[in-house]
């Protein structure tokens, strides 16, 4: 049987922990992995608020119960380093939430520009 490396895609928001618990849901083995990650945009201000600490502790938490890690990576450009990490841990699944279009611009959401970029890779779009 072939294992699964399943990345599941996390904002500093609590309700993301339904896409963790999803992520963990579709492991079949022992040796499946579970890999939660968060990019933060470089240009972002990051744990802006004490909210956002608190949630990013939290989902450490649920990620830490499934026995997954948090991995919460900085970057210029969000979405090559999705694309990066997922070759690099050779992912076969991505869970992530419905992404929005950037606001008030023609960009196709992260999403579908990482369906596009990763044909391979079974997306379970929340």
């Amino acid at each position: 049987m072939e294992r699964s490396n399943i990345m599941v895609c996390v904002t500093q928001q609590k309700t993301c922990e339904r896409l963790i618990l999803s992520g963990y849901k579709l492991l079949k083995s022992k040796d499946d992995n579970l890999y939660v990650i968060h990019v933060v945009n470089e240009k972002e201000r990051f744990l802006d608020n004490a909210d956002d600490g608190e949630a990013l502790e939290y989902l450490f938490a649920v990620s830490k119960k499934v026995g997954a890690d948090l991995t919460v990576l900085r970057s210029r450009d969000v979405l090559k380093t999705l694309i990066e990490f997922a070759k690099n841990n050779q992912i076969t699944h991505i869970v992530m939430g419905i992404t929005p279009k950037d606001k008030g611009s023609n960009k196709l959401s992260v999403g579908f520009q990482l369906q596009q970029a990763l044909p391979d890779i079974e997306f379970i779009i929340l």
